[in-house]
């Protein structure tokens, strides 16, 4: 989104987690967002990370709890109009669906593409 001229902000309660992520190629050399040290769920965090002026919000950490949390301070308490929430649990990502939050679950996803796979060789 950084390369297509949107303005990006990262945010991360781990300051190490940037240098990480530029070592393995997931933030390239030419990436000109901010970066926000900070709990992705602390609404000083997210208003130091500009949320109040957000078009979209995406929450990406480790934790299913965390991101749906961060989600939904995004979503209700800041008025982000497009919010996505990465969620591990099928069957978590399957209610917070139908409690209109935009999840994606790399665990059905794998599993899909794992099937495409298969049925293409078949």
């Amino acid at each position: 989104m950084d390369r297509a001229g949107h303005e990006v902000v990262i945010v991360d309660r781990d300051p190490n987690a940037f240098s990480r992520a530029s070592t393995r190629g997931v933030l390239t050399r030419d990436f000109r967002g901010d970066q926000v040290v900070g709990n992705g769920t602390d609404v000083d965090v997210l208003r130091r990370a500009g949320i109040e002026k957000a078009d979209g919000f995406v929450a990406v950490t480790e934790g299913d709890n965390r991101n749906i949390m961060a989600s939904q301070i995004a979503k209700h308490v800041f008025k982000v109009p497009h919010v996505v929430t990465r969620i591990y649990d099928p069957e978590r990502a399957e209610t917070y669906e139908k409690l209109g939050v935009h999840t994606i679950c790399p665990t059905i996803e794998g599993a899909k593409h794992i099937e495409r796979v298969l049925m293409e060789r078949t």
